[in-house]
């Protein structure tokens, strides 16, 4: 027997009433873990290079939730113009989605610099992230303003899994979201948690909706200063919970269970605050480990020069560090002779004809990966 939609909670966000006894014992450690990964960005010299690869992993497991198939290493190797001529078409796609994901969260930091965490920072990262894409078109930057549901592909709103506020309410309930995340309440993580939910529960835009409550997460730890850089990246947790992520979103419409949502996204905070400390420090010490290495082999003043250029392109082809690491081109060219001899690097594919060789800096880009992909 059919199930009828769940429909979403009309004026009952914020709620009234959270069991704080349940949240109380997830909430220190969800913030001490925040605040000791924060100690750790602070110790990273240039985070927007060095931790430039956890992005690119966030983009991909972000868009992977709604259904790409794309890898960091596929992503890194089309925006070196290293992308077989034969690639995929869907695949080339779904790259692209990947690549404006990583656009639109950098466009929304940069208004933020101008902008409290508003509807209007939102809106702007919405039109970078439909640009050109699947989905281009569907209204780039501006809510919807026909109904939406969510459901099996194809499906009728009657047989929809779930159907979110009506597109004449939405105005209205996007302003009460954005008051929300100013104003004063007991505790600014589990503030969070409520604001990620709704924002999904209102589904405001025709698509991408997904994508930018989770681009939310680390805007809005940054906005309130609990991280100095947006580098927080939660999809890793709810992509291999995507079952569990929905079924709570789902049980906050349907059965007014807050606290069950808050006690998961808590969980996911804490966690993924943790990993993000390890794997930060394992980049910092890499980094300080192949500075000296570098600077060792290559006996050259251009060393950080070039180390700085694999932390930032971890996917590269030789012609483009020779062209584009600002170092003089004969002494690339032996500082990259150089880098492959001792194993640095892995050949990803050889130079064949005027195609120049592609190569990675594997140790980095198996910390992001947290397992031996290359």
């Amino acid at each position: 027997m059919a199930t009828k939609p769940v429909h979403y909670h009309e004026g009952r966000f914020p709620p009234k009433k959270i069991d704080w006894e349940r949240l109380i014992p997830l909430i220190g450690p969800a913030s001490a873990a925040l605040a000791r990964y924060d100690g750790t960005l602070a110790a990273v010299p240039n985070a927007a290079v060095l931790l430039s690869p956890l992005m690119t992993q966030e983009a991909v497991l972000s868009s992977r939730i709604e259904g790409t198939q794309a890898t960091m290493g596929e992503v890194l190797e089309y925006e070196a113009g290293a992308a077989p001529k034969d690639a995929d078409p869907q695949r080339t796609a779904d790259i692209l989605e990947v690549l404006n994901y990583r656009k639109a969260m950098r466009r929304a930091v940069e208004l933020l610099d101008e902008l409290p965490l508003c509807q209007r920072v939102l809106k702007e990262a919405h039109r970078v992230l439909m640009e050109g894409v699947r989905g281009h078109g569907k209204a780039q930057g501006n809510y919807r303003k026909i109904p939406n549901w969510i459901g099996p592909p194809g499906c009728t709103i009657e047989d929809a899994k779930y159907v979110p506020i009506s597109s004449e309410k939405l105005p209205a309930a996007m302003d009460r979201w954005e008051k929300y995340i100013h104003e004063e309440t007991p505790d600014k993580m589990v503030q969070l948690c409520l604001l990620h939910a709704e924002f999904e529960a209102l589904h405001p835009f025709l698509d991408g909706n997904g994508r930018l409550g989770r681009m939310f997460v680390p805007l809005y730890l940054f906005s309130i200063k609990a991280l100095q850089s947006p580098m927080f990246y939660i999809s890793a947790y709810l992509e291999a919970r995507r079952e569990e992520y929905y079924e709570h979103l789902l049980a906050v419409s349907r059965d007014g269970e807050w606290t069950g949502w808050c006690v998961f996204f808590l969980k996911a905070l804490t966690e993924r605050a943790r990993e993000h400390h390890d794997k930060t420090t394992a980049i910092l010490n890499l980094y300080e480990k192949e500075k000296n290495r570098i600077i060792e082999m290559t006996r050259s003043q251009y060393a950080i020069r070039a180390l700085d250029f694999l932390f930032n392109r971890p996917i590269f082809t030789a012609s483009a560090f020779t062209l584009e690491s600002a170092i003089p081109k004969t002494t690339a060219q032996r500082i990259l002779h150089v880098l492959q001899n001792n194993g640095l690097l892995k050949e990803l594919r050889s130079a064949e004809g005027r195609k120049p060789a592609v190569l990675a800096f594997k140790a980095l880009l198996n910390i992001a990966e947290g397992r031996e992909a290359f």
